[in-house]
């Protein structure tokens, strides 16, 4: 099963126990097609929409975190077109994060040398100056 997300906007129009209602069932179609719902968040709540869609402009943002086969997305969309109240939706299947870099293979730690001796301070001979 995949994870995926799903963030719709409910109409304003709506009343308060219609929106919880659709919620629900937006949940319930999620599981009886044999998805999970992790999580459900509605913090996001009423906003303003960046243009108008149907001659709306304020909307109730859900969004949705559940795993579910391959298939229900698409299932899921177009019961979405179906209910009215929902003015646009989007389903995004969530990837893990991957990194490219290799970790590194252990070295052996190297044994600690002691430090090295001073060497002998040696005079040079002394130069003449040319004139």
């Amino acid at each position: 099963m995949n994870r995926y997300e799903l963030t719709y906007i409910i109409d304003t129009a709506l009343e308060e126990t219609a929106r919880k209602e659709l919620i629900e069932k937006v949940s319930a179609l999620i599981a009886a097609n044999g998805g999970e719902v992790e999580k459900v968040d509605e913090t996001w709540g009423k906003r303003r929409l960046a243009y108008a869609i149907n001659y709306k402009t304020e909307g109730w943002y859900v969004l949705v975190t559940f795993k579910a086969p391959t298939d229900l997305p698409k299932e899921l969309e177009r019961n979405l077109e179906i209910y009215d109240s929902v003015i646009r939706y989007l389903v995004v299947k969530l990837v893990e994060k991957r990194s490219n870099v290799k970790p590194r293979a252990a070295r052996p730690a190297a044994p600690v040398a002691a430090p090295a001796e001073e060497a002998a301070v040696e005079a040079a001979p002394a130069v003449e100056a040319a004139e």
